[in-house]
């Protein structure tokens, strides 16, 4: 196991996160929490893109991204962490580089592959919280799977056309997995951004509220959206929540579970 570099509170960094340790639920000792958090981002897309951002100023210690793509023209029109002269460039290198100007007192690990069976848990195995951007259902059952297994916290988005959508699956402590929301894979080929569209924007409302969440969860403060789906309504401007319970047969978390690895 690797860890983290944890923050040195000295005068700039107290400078650095000054507006943190002001508030009474972080201080200096959330603070101390975040400088050792450890948080694998999959994907550095739209929503990806301000989870990065976020997480490297507010000082996680050791953020991993994990993405195969490079920069595309339909890109930039909502994720932001891209620019036109990065075109043809790997995603995860770009993030990188901005995670580091951005906070260079944080480690920054980049994957520049796909998250599949064959690395995801030498990968996963060096972080304790997830923040799950990926475009496609069978990442997202594979991320799943690997964390209910290995016990880590899994905050999870997905937007498409003016909606999206946040839980956080913590089945460890008694709450749904993802499989408990999405029985089954649906037809991702259809319900993407490619073929949908996406008001670009919306990844950065989705993306920040994400970014919360992770934070919330390392902190140990407010309330968990474990349990909870957060739907959000761009059109509408509205936000409504549904509750979700534990599915008795789910093939993964109930006691008639038939999925018994991550492999399967």
């Amino acid at each position: 196991m690797v860890s983290s570099k944890k923050i040195d509170l000295n005068e700039d960094n107290l400078e650095r996160y000054s507006r943190h340790v002001k508030l009474k639920e972080i201080g200096v000792s959330g603070q101390k929490k975040l400088g050792s958090a450890r948080v694998l981002v999959v994907g550095a897309g739209g929503l990806g893109s301000p989870v990065i951002q976020y997480l490297s100023a507010a000082g996680i210690g050791k953020i991993g991204i994990i993405d195969d793509d490079k920069v595309e023209l339909s890109n930039l029109q909502r994720q932001i962490l891209y620019k036109t002269k990065d075109i043809g460039k790997k995603k995860v290198e770009i993030a990188h580089n901005i995670s580091k100007s951005i906070n260079p007192n944080i480690k920054i690990y980049s994957y520049p592959n796909r998250l599949e069976k064959k690395n995801i848990r030498d990968v996963v195995s060096e972080y304790d919280f997830i923040a799950d951007g990926s475009d496609n259902f069978e990442t997202r059952f594979l991320i799943n799977d690997i964390c209910f297994f290995e016990k880590k916290i899994l905050v999870s988005a997905a937007v498409t056309q003016f909606d999206g959508h946040i839980s956080t699956f913590k089945p460890q402590d008694g709450g749904p997995c993802y499989r408990c929301l999405h029985p089954s894979q649906s037809d991702d080929d259809v319900w993407n951004c490619e073929n949908m569209g996406i008001l670009g924007s919306l990844a950065g409302t989705i993306g920040s509220l994400q970014a919360s969440e992770i934070i919330k969860e390392i902190l140990g403060i407010g309330r968990s959206l474990s349990g909870w789906l957060l739907i959000y309504d761009g059109l509408e401007t509205t936000f409504r929540e549904v509750k979700l319970l534990p599915d008795p047969q789910c093939p993964l978390c109930s006691n008639n579970a038939s999925i018994k690895n991550y492999f399967v």
